[in-house]
């Protein structure tokens, strides 16, 4: 009598039952709801948008020789944007590989090394520095292992702690570039702003009424743009130290699954997590939407 069709139903029983093992891990469900949270990086990249078009709301308030000097920043800014970009997607990338290994079915996997790119180079000025740089070229390297691995708590807890060191470094460079990018805004505001109040004066004459008060309803609109912009930055700004904490909770849970105080650091790690994601999540008034068109 031939058991080897039994044998084989038998081992497939068993294969199928230890991967729902795997599947139902409480490790590997912490690991996809960190992915799940953490993968929503609210803020970063409509903010990067706006510090690249700075130029653009800035010039009808400028003068012959500010547009001048201005000019020659707005290439630099475009010529970085791609960069810090690219950090942002780094980063998503991670937390999509992180979800699929974990075995959360609404994640899928695509070449790595291609989706990231090749590398990104430093900007001093924004507070990018060569450390950040060699961070991203490492996340790549996790990320092109993680596309050959197996789905098991192993190679999540592996991937997780290979990828903490680079993590945390893209991180505090998406923090430098959110500071970077409030500074940026904080001198647009002083010359928008400025000019505005230097020139209403001028205008508020009984001719000119009408003027003035569009010019002030017009300041106005901007003072408030750049109230909710600095409060973007704020909250972006937090939302991305939250996702520090808790990958850095998530890998103390992943190596001491027995240990209730990490259970715990990472529980409220990830609330902390949701509650700077929903805070980003609320609605406000379009960022740079409130601009002159020039001819």
């Amino acid at each position: 009598m031939n058991l080897l069709p039994t044998s084989r139903r038998a081992f497939c029983t068993l294969l199928l039952a230890a991967l729902a093992g795997c599947a139902a891990s409480p490790r590997l469900q912490d690991a996809r709801d960190f992915a799940a949270d953490a993968s929503r990086l609210g803020g970063y990249a409509d903010l990067s948008e706006r510090f690249r078009d700075t130029y653009v709301r800035e010039r009808p308030y400028l003068t012959v020789a500010a547009d001048t000097r201005e000019r020659a920043t707005d290439a630099e800014r475009r010529a970085a944007f791609a960069d810090f970009m690219a950090i942002h997607d780094a980063v998503t990338h991670y937390m999509r590989t992180l979800g699929q290994l974990a075995g959360a079915d609404r994640y899928a996997l695509d070449a790595p090394l291609k989706s990231l790119g090749g590398s990104i180079k430093a900007w001093p000025d924004a507070g990018l520095d060569d450390r950040h740089v060699q961070a991203y070229t490492g996340l790549a390297r996790v990320l092109a292992r993680a596309a050959t691995t197996q789905r098991q708590e192993n190679a999540v807890r592996q991937m997780v702690q290979d990828a903490e060191p680079h993590l945390q470094r893209l991180l505090d460079a998406m923090q430098r570039l959110l500071r970077y990018y409030d500074k940026s805004s904080d001198n647009e505001r002083a010359i928008v702003l400025g000019m505005l109040d230097v020139e209403i004066p001028f205008a508020d004459t009984p001719r000119d009424r009408l003027l003035a008060a569009i010019a002030r309803a017009h300041r106005q609109s901007r003072a408030q743009e750049y109230r909710l912009a600095g409060l973007r930055h704020t909250l972006a700004m937090k939302h991305v130290a939250a996702i520090a904490a808790a990958h850095t909770a998530l890998l103390h849970r992943l190596e001491q699954p027995d240990d209730a105080a990490a259970g715990t650091a990472l529980k409220d790690a990830s609330g902390a997590l949701r509650a700077s994601s929903d805070a980003l999540a609320q609605p406000a008034a379009p960022l740079g939407a409130t601009r002159l068109e020039m001819p």
